[in-house]
């Protein structure tokens, strides 16, 4: 059996709110998914990375592209580039494509379901919606202090 995530990460993959801010924006967020019952698999887990990592959408993704010339890029080099910048910490996500040559960032790329990267993420598990609406999104961040985006993922 799978389970669904929706994650919220901050837009700065590299950013952290500060603790009083999450204790503000936990509520919120049960508020928005409210637990219907014990059996229901509802969890909020909130994760702190002394590094930046891979927020991704579990067996979603399909395609990704170059956002500087629309070509589609290999998955291989991606998973390749993924694994080399893992073991490096990503102390940087910026990346030459091989489509164009041109320099752009890991969180840059057009992939057909998002992912991110983020040293903070707030992990709702079987969150019973399929996202945040725009709304939803800004009010989040207005609790976090920056913005945010989301992260669906089937794990």
């Amino acid at each position: 059996m799978s389970d669904d995530v929706l994650s919220i990460i901050p837009v700065d993959p590299r950013w952290q709110p500060e603790r009083d801010a999450v204790q503000r924006v936990v509520p919120l967020v049960e508020k928005l998914v409210p637990v219907a019952d014990e059996g229901a698999g509802v969890r909020i887990d909130v994760r702190w990375h002394g590094t930046v990592t891979v927020v991704d959408c579990g067996g979603n993704p399909e395609t990704i592209g170059c956002p500087l010339c629309r070509a589609a890029i290999d998955t291989e080099w991606w998973g390749d580039i993924l694994t080399d910048r893992y073991y490096d910490g990503f102390t940087t996500l910026t990346v030459e494509v091989p489509c164009c040559g041109g320099t752009t960032s890991l969180d840059a790329l057009d992939y057909d379901w998002p992912l991110g990267f983020a040293r903070f993420e707030l992990a709702v598990r079987n969150p019973e919606r399929a996202s945040f609406n725009e709304d939803e999104l800004t009010a989040l961040a207005d609790e976090l202090g920056h913005p945010v985006k989301q992260i669906r993922a089937r794990v």
